[in-house]
């Protein structure tokens, strides 16, 4: 499989899928995938629909310093509707405290130092989609961050999908501003941008997607009326002149974009889903209950499942889901012919077959659940012609609210129901032989099977092949070839299979089998091309006077020295292979995106070969270019300019050092422009990092990245403080082992303390970091981890910054994060990770952030407001700050902004000055000092010990 690393978000090779902005928010998330209130719950979502547009962050501050400076704080805190400017610099390091908090505690959104805010609005690079004939590249234009006017459009959450009730689409959805074409040129260079005209000004562009032909892209289009964004209207445009128009002659048509929005049938047809014309008005909430809600368990099921957002409520909800996500599917073709097909149903998939004679269609339907959400629901899948005839149905699954919370399981009945690449009107799928059940042990655990999409009277499916792991996919090349992946996470064992789907007298047999952790052995990713119906499938190549079967693996190249790139030429037969490319291992870093020599059927000739590369380095930006075979000449073909040319000169540096386990542990370390530690002497220092789990020392040891990528920097990345002359650790590791039959999270507490150390240790010997001047931080797990050691390891941080946490593991009964076993499974486990219950131990300054429309299962909004006020109980100096309609991950600029201001203003006064040792006990105070001289010395910390104050005690006593 193509491995698009860091170039995912710029390119699509794949011209059937289609084209949308990432959301603001994280997804199911992949990713890539927390919620907060800084006051009750109820309490903010009032104010929230009494000042639906309010550009005021909840913020309440709590410092340990007097009793005055607490009262003021609930006074300047409860006046929610004061009026608010905006700050154009940073805090004064030199104001007074009066001064300071005043400002802190000023309502209104503020804005960071404008060395931090003009790399955040600096302009996005557009994002770039090549046409199915690799000859064109299509410019989809982006704009910056959107305004929190955006996010504040009114939205329904039904089933954990968020929805713009007005639109008809999920809110929050970004889009792109404008498209451009630009000509692939023999010598890889671009002609001049050919712009596509027609579409109104203002027009938010969505799923553009390619034609199979490559003359026409399809994409939906939203429009600002009356304030709000209209409901998408499907457009289309001519590639050869430019010009986009509405797919529909009438303008009642509009997209429905709950769940499947549009596919190419073939060149000039469309299936398109979309709103009822005879859907009426929304259902209205009944003023009067016609009875409690019940849920009952009286048939004693086990049920367990996680913290699930925005779920369905009473059947008023169940009514509104239905309303907004059925949908009519109607064929148009491009010369305007309409075509309904099908009832009107909650349509989730629409998938043609290869020939494009069939379709897979997935619905969902009644009865709902309040406790899962919709991905959960009665699933129906059928067989339709492509011109809307139903053919048969394949499965119609029941509601799956027992799906086991073990990694690896799954639900009943088929599953991975699609197309083989390969071969006509060809099915396949998996079913699992333990129930779904991780836990079960079993031989088989998944049999896959295949089928025509129409079977003779009697025909049972075929069965593929039989898998003692948990089936993973398929890559198709031919009837001779085919690799069937399984994998298991209990233990990290990937195994790959050679199958040939069209000779059942062949035995399958296994290609490679290793430790998915083991990156050091990973031999790449079959490379696919793209087939005459838009499909893809493994890349054969053909070697001159040479009979055997090749194909390409294209590797991250993972070494002790970091990551180098290559792609291998692979006897799939023998297992020998010959290395046809490596990245530049000095000062570049190189990947292979895709295989761009894939217009022919057959294999591929070597000395045709061609593929598309990325190259950056620590100072220059990513850009792409075509590498052709036999004599590797490169054509660059983008030029983008440097996003942040103040930070060019940044210096990066990947170090290696060890745990006193003898763990070998990595980071990255970024030093400002122009920085001479023997001149400018040590930086206050931000440690930036998310924890990982592994399952043996050896992979936990291995480096992972390359010291030569590009230093990209996100809207909230820790790295915007190198324009404030900080040096920044970021993402060290901190691997939490569980070896064998051992459980990682058994000694997390130990093992994430023992990590933090041996990094501090390391940037304070190199002299880069005043060990009194570091600060700690982390967003989501990185949250919970930046608690944890504020909480077990005061002597190595002067503040933390958490965002987006979850400190409170006993709200997350049925496992967090790859936690599995229950709160009741391992009480102690889910006691001693908690920084809630350690709060009485944090000592040292902790600014939380949170999302206040956080859906990211185990992150509830609570987790923060209740850690506050747990914090603030044992009077620890502490700060929350709840942002408005934000999400897990925050999108707004005024949010983002604030988030920036929050945390330099947090470095500025309690990293960089360090007056934090002035609010802590004597006693921590005497500690954190002995510890911080062996740091300095270089001698180590020493552990802290993890004894248990009596309320903390008490409190496990009652939790047991």
């Amino acid at each position: 499989m193509m491995r698009f690393h860091k170039a995912c978000h710029r390119f699509s090779l794949s011209p059937l899928c289609h084209l949308s902005p990432p959301s603001p928010s994280p997804s199911a998330s992949l990713l890539l995938p927390p919620k907060l209130s800084g006051f009750s719950t109820l309490r903010a979502r009032r104010c929230v629909k009494a000042h639906r547009f309010s550009r005021n962050p909840f913020t309440i501050s709590m410092s340990s310093r007097s009793a005055s400076t607490r009262l003021r704080c609930l006074a300047s805190v409860c006046a929610e509707d004061g009026g608010g400017g905006s700050s154009n610099g940073s805090v004064s390091v030199s104001a007074t405290a009066t001064e300071d908090d005043e400002l802190a505690l000023g309502t209104g959104y503020r804005l960071p130092p404008p060395e931090i805010r003009d790399i955040v609005d600096a302009p996005p690079v557009p994002a770039l989609s090549f046409s199915p004939q690799r000859d064109k590249i299509l410019f989809l234009k982006r704009r910056a961050l959107p305004p929190l006017a955006d996010l504040a459009r009114p939205e329904e959450k039904l089933a954990g999908v968020r929805i713009d009730g007005y639109c008809n689409t999920r809110s929050r959805m970004s889009f792109y501003t404008g498209l451009g074409i630009h000509q692939l040129l023999p010598d890889g260079t671009l002609s001049p941008e050919k712009e596509i005209t027609g579409i109104p000004d203002g027009g938010k562009i969505n799923f553009v997607t390619w034609s199979n032909d490559g003359k026409h892209l399809a994409f939906s289009i939203r429009v600002d009326e009356h304030g709000n964004s209209s409901k998408p209207v499907v457009w289309v445009a001519d590639i050869e002149t430019g010009v986009a128009r509405p797919l529909f002659n009438s303008q009642d048509i509009h997209l429905n974009a709950i769940f499947e929005s549009f596919v190419w049938i073939d060149n000039s047809t469309l299936l398109v889903s979309t709103i009822p014309s005879s859907r009426g008005d929304p259902p209205k909430k009944p003023l009067v209950p016609s009875g409690p809600k019940t849920l009952s368990n009286e048939k004693k099921n086990v049920v367990q499942v996680r913290t699930f957002q925005d779920l369905l409520k009473d059947e008023y909800d169940a009514d509104l889901f239905d309303y907004y996500a059925t949908s009519q599917l109607v064929l148009t073709s491009l010369d305007g012919t309409v075509k309904e097909v099908g009832e009107p149903a909650v349509y989730t998939s629409l998938d043609p077959s290869t020939d494009h004679k069939y379709l897979l269609v997935s619905s969902l339907h009644r009865p709902y659940s309040f406790i899962v959400p919709c991905g959960r629901f009665p699933k129906k899948v059928e067989v339709w012609t492509s011109d809307g005839r139903f053919v048969r149905q394949l499965c119609d699954l029941p509601l799956a609210e027992d799906i086991p919370i073990a990694s690896n399981s799954v639900r009943k009945g088929m599953r991975s129901i699609n197309w083989r690449a390969d071969k006509p009107s060809t099915l396949y799928w998996a079913e699992t032989q333990d129930g779904g059940d991780a836990k079960v042990e079993v031989s088989p655990r998944d049999i896959v099977y295949m089928q025509s999409a129409e079977p003779l009277a009697g025909e049972e499916p075929e069965v593929l092949h039989k898998l003692d792991l948990r089936y993973g996919g398929i890559s198709w090349c031919d009837d001779t070839l085919a690799l069937v992946y399984e994998s298991w996470y209990k233990t990290r064992r990937t195994r790959t299979w050679v199958i040939s789907p069209g000779s059942s007298d062949v035995s399958p047999r296994i290609l490679f089998d290793r430790s998915s952790e083991d990156v050091y052995s990973d031999p790449g990713s079959t490379m696919l091309r793209r087939t005459a119906a838009g499909t893809y499938v493994i890349a054969k190549i053909k070697k001159e006077n040479d009979e055997g079967t090749y194909v390409l693996l294209n590797g991250s190249g993972a070494t002790p020295q970091g990551n180098v790139p290559f792609l291998d030429l692979f006897d799939i037969n023998t297992g020998n292979k010959e290395r046809i490319w490596e990245s530049d291992k000095e000062k570049y870093f190189e990947t292979v995106v895709a295989l761009m020599s894939d217009q022919k059927e057959g294999d591929l000739r070597m000395e045709e070969l061609k593929v598309l590369t990325s190259k950056e380095s620590k100072t220059e930006n990513t850009q792409y270019s075509l590498q052709l075979w036999p004599d590797r000449k490169v054509q660059q073909i983008t030029n983008f300019p440097h996003p942040y040319p103040q930070l060019a000169s940044l210096q990066k540096e990947m170090i290696r050092y060890q745990r006193k386990d003898g763990v070998q542990l990595t980071a990255t370390l970024y030093l400002p422009p122009g920085y001479d530690p023997s001149k400018d002497g040590p930086l206050p220092c931000l440690f930036w990092s998310y924890p990982g789990e592994f399952k043996s020392k050896d992979a936990a040891s291995q480096v992972r990245g390359s010291p030569n990528e590009f230093a990209g920097i996100g809207s909230t990345s820790a790295l915007l403080w190198l324009a404030r002359r900080f040096a920044i650790l970021s993402g060290p590791t901190i691997p939490i082992i569980g070896e064998g039959d051992e459980e990682a999270n058994d000694s997390y507490v130990e093992q994430l303390v023992a990590s933090a150390e041996a990094a501090v240790e390391e940037v304070v010997r190199r002299g880069v970091a005043h060990p009194s001047k570091i600060a700690v931080g982390g967003h989501s797990y990185g949250a919970f981890m930046t608690a944890n050691l504020l909480a077990h390891a005061p002597h190595l941080f002067s503040c933390g910054i958490a965002r987006s946490g979850a400190y409170n593991r006993t709200l997350t009964p049925f496992g967090f994060q790859n936690e599995d076993r229950t709160l009741w499974e391992a009480t102690n486990v889910y006691v001693e990770m908690s920084p809630f219950m350690s709060a009485n131990k944090i000592k040292k300054p902790i600014l939380l952030i949170h999302g206040e429309e956080d859906n990211n299962p185990g992150t509830l909004t609570m987790q923060s407001d209740r850690f506050f006020n747990a914090l603030k109980g044992h009077g620890a100096l502490c700060r929350l700050v709840v942002l408005p309609h934000e999400s897990h991950g925050y999108s707004a600029r005024e949010s983002i902004m604030h988030v920036l201001w929050e945390t330099d203003r947090w470095l500025q006064k309690y990293c960089v000055p360090n007056t934090a040792d002035a609010d802590t006990s004597p006693d921590q105070s005497k500690e954190g000092s002995d510890t911080a001289d062996k740091v300095a010395a270089g001698t180590g910390g020493g552990n802290p010990e993890f004894g248990e104050h009596e309320d903390h005690y008490k409190l496990r006593r009652s939790l047991l």
